[in-house]
């Protein structure tokens, strides 16, 4: 189901029927803009999405005896972690802003059903709008953009956050939390940004760094974002589950891009 079709703010519109029975269900639905979640509309729509809504797909779930796997993020943290060290999947939670809060009152839901799933991710690239398209664009565009340099983390690639959690559903791998992104090095947005010029064919020269502070220098309205992303990926991995390298994902993701088949 789509938003389309199945309204996550309006629970009282969803077919009882379509719990029972099923293997699993998962939870790819959320209100993502960071940004926006800082407004009092965005507010209001951040926690009917990311935390009333759920907390009714998991009453539901146990009502109906059926496992719940649920996507959430590394704004559940602060990111204050040294860089070098990447969060384990019981670290503290302490969100920043209004999304990260109603994400982690998603989780406290999710937690209620006897079999679950929560996986936390970051960086994800898919289809429309994402960091990596707008790089492309603006190398094509002869933009020279700077790029902070001081966010750590690694690429998800949405393929592979489904693969992922599909892994956990088919070997019905033990309830708990788990961290997935793509495989690799612990990397900023300016390397990123890099990558994405040089697989574009352009300089990735062209690419200079910023700071956090400077880039949010004089803007209103902006989420404060983690410093450190880093994700322990050792759990999903216990189970069965690695992700491909992200930076061969990404030379992947822009070849598939530029032959229009995304």
């Amino acid at each position: 189901h789509g938003r389309d079709t199945w309204d996550m703010t309006d629970p009282a519109s969803w077919p009882r029927e379509h719990f029972r029975g099923l293997r699993a269900v998962v939870n790819a639905s959320a209100m993502t803009a960071v940004d926006a979640a800082e407004t009092p509309e965005g507010r209001a729509q951040a926690w009917a999405v990311n935390a009333t809504a759920v907390a009714e797909l998991a009453r539901r779930c146990t009502e109906a005896g059926v496992p719940l796997a649920h996507v959430s993020t590394d704004y559940v943290f602060d990111g204050a972690l040294p860089v070098g060290q990447e969060h384990p999947v019981d670290h503290p939670l302490a969100p920043l802003g209004v999304y990260g809060q109603s994400k982690a009152a998603g989780e406290a839901a999710v937690r209620t059903v006897p079999r679950h799933w929560i996986v936390r991710t970051s960086w994800v690239i898919g289809e429309g709008k994402n960091f990596v398209a707008t790089m492309a664009s603006l190398a094509e565009r002869g933009i020279d953009p700077a790029v902070v340099a001081d966010q750590h983390g690694r690429l998800t690639f949405a393929d592979d956050l489904a693969d992922a959690l599909l892994h956990l559903v088919i070997t019905d791998a033990p309830t708990g939390t788990f961290h997935m992104t793509n495989s690799g090095d612990v990397v900023t947005w300016h390397d990123v940004a890099r990558w994405v010029f040089e697989d574009t064919g352009h300089d990735a020269a062209r690419v200079s760094a910023t700071t956090t502070a400077a880039y949010m220098a004089g803007k209103e309205g902006v989420a404060p974002r983690p410093t450190n992303s880093a994700l322990d990926l050792g759990p999903l991995a216990a189970v069965g589950y690695t992700a491909p390298d992200q930076r061969e994902r990404l030379r992947t993701y822009l070849s598939e891009t530029a032959g229009g088949t995304r």
